[in-house]
């Protein structure tokens, strides 16, 4: 019997950039070779050191085309009813985010569309964002709730989410925003509501296997640190983990909060302090930076960029895409922005949509391209790594790769 490897796929003459390299680089291999087994990387090297008598059932010729890790979006509000295209008009009237929350739009008006669609009306409107998503290269993505604000809907929101993965063949990982925006009928009854999130829609979304991890909106305009501690105490409770909304429009100090308790990442960090940074680097909580929002909204104020790489403090970079404040469809064109607006570099960026980004969701068995990793791959019409981050649209995607095989939507 022969002993030389049996593969479902064989990519050669690949331009390999594999993310795996502990020093910060692309980890290039030049002209290289992987074989996939059973959905996972079984060998991975240069191409002229294929062992003798390698058979592989599909054999894909790269041609020299640059294949990277698949991209994983760590931070999306994909599924959702209706469009807020009037706002982007108020906005640019000189109308801010708070002004805007405060007459009754925002948050508020996603939630009143999203609670009149049923089940079916908000997987027919989400799929063509998330195929968006996967035509750009992502193979992974977060969705969250947060426009229903009450069981029902939010409910019905998670199950999209997991049907959006199930239909593309692709990995969805779902997160409860329950702490997103307060429910009308509960204005004058804000803690009341967080009771409601706590003690009744968490137990019950978890229960059902709804959730994947726990999500909050720590803001002037939203939850308080003291409220969202104790959904972050039920969450630990239910063995779930927990990220954050922090420090977008002030500093509530809620990346601190969300590394005492070990969370996976905090989001946004516009107006992140040192003390903040220095909790997130002891907890190894990951910085998603969101620069979709911060140039929909025409911010000005930098997440501490500088500050985060010299405490190694892991920067992964997401859409945000959302109907309001991150219509963002691209998460190539969020690495561009994360390189132009706040000053990663291409290597950084490319590592912010990949292997950071799976830290940001807990998954260790992607986002980088080693032996005994997940197959979800990208093979793309560009020659070098910064590539992806210099060109502003269009579409650079030759074949995307989920487990080893062409997924359903590409």
């Amino acid at each position: 019997m022969s002993d030389a490897p049996r593969f479902d796929l064989l990519l050669t003459h690949a331009r390999i950039v594999s993310l795996d390299d502990p020093e910060g680089g692309y980890g290039e291999i030049a002209d290289g070779a992987i074989g996939c087994r059973d959905g996972r990387i079984a060998w991975l090297g240069r191409h002229d050191a294929l062992p003798a008598g390698t058979h592989a059932e599909r054999v894909l010729d790269a041609h020299g085309r640059l294949l990277t890790p698949g991209l994983i979006d760590c931070h999306t509000h994909l599924v959702f009813g209706g469009v807020r295209a009037d706002e982007f008009e108020m906005r640019l009237e000189g109308a801010s985010y708070q002004d805007i929350a405060r007459a009754g739009g925002g948050i508020a008006s996603s939630v009143a569309a999203t609670r009149a669609a049923d089940e079916d009306s908000l997987f027919a409107s989400a799929l063509p964002r998330a195929r968006s998503l996967l035509h750009d290269g992502v193979t992974t993505i977060e969705i969250k709730s947060g426009y229903g604000l009450d069981l029902d809907s939010e409910r019905r929101m998670l199950r999209v989410a997991r049907r959006l993965g199930e239909h593309l063949g692709i990995s969805v990982r779902t997160s409860f925003l329950g702490l997103h925006a307060l429910p009308t009928e509960f204005a004058d009854d804000r803690d009341g509501y967080v009771s409601e999130v706590c003690e009744r829609m968490l137990p019950a979304l978890a229960a059902e296997g709804l959730v994947d991890a726990v999500d909050a909106f720590c803001e002037n305009i939203a939850f308080s640190p003291a409220q969202i501690r104790r959904l972050f105490e039920q969450a630990r409770a239910l063995q779930l983990p927990v990220k954050l909304h922090a420090e977008q429009l002030s500093n509530q100090h809620g990346a601190a909060l969300v590394a005492e308790f070990d969370g996976l990442s905090a989001d946004h960090l516009e107006y992140l302090d040192e003390a903040g940074v220095a909790s997130m680097a002891r907890a190894g909580t990951v910085a998603v930076l969101l620069p979709g929002a911060f140039y929909a909204l025409r911010e000005t104020r930098r997440p501490p960029i500088v500050a985060l790489r010299d405490k190694g403090v892991p920067m992964a970079v997401a859409t945000d895409l959302n109907p309001g404040t991150s219509p963002l469809l691209s998460l190539r064109l969020a690495a561009n922005m994360a390189c132009t607006l706040f000053g990663l570099t291409p290597a950084e960026a490319l590592r912010g949509v990949t292997a950071h980004a799976a830290r940001a969701l807990g998954l260790d068995d992607r986002g980088r391209l080693r032996a005994g990793m997940r197959a979800d791959m990208v093979l793309w019409n560009a020659h070098t790594p910064a590539e992806l981050c210099y060109w502003v649209g269009g579409n650079l995607v030759e074949q995307v790769l989920v487990a080893g095989a062409t997924r359903n939507g590409y």
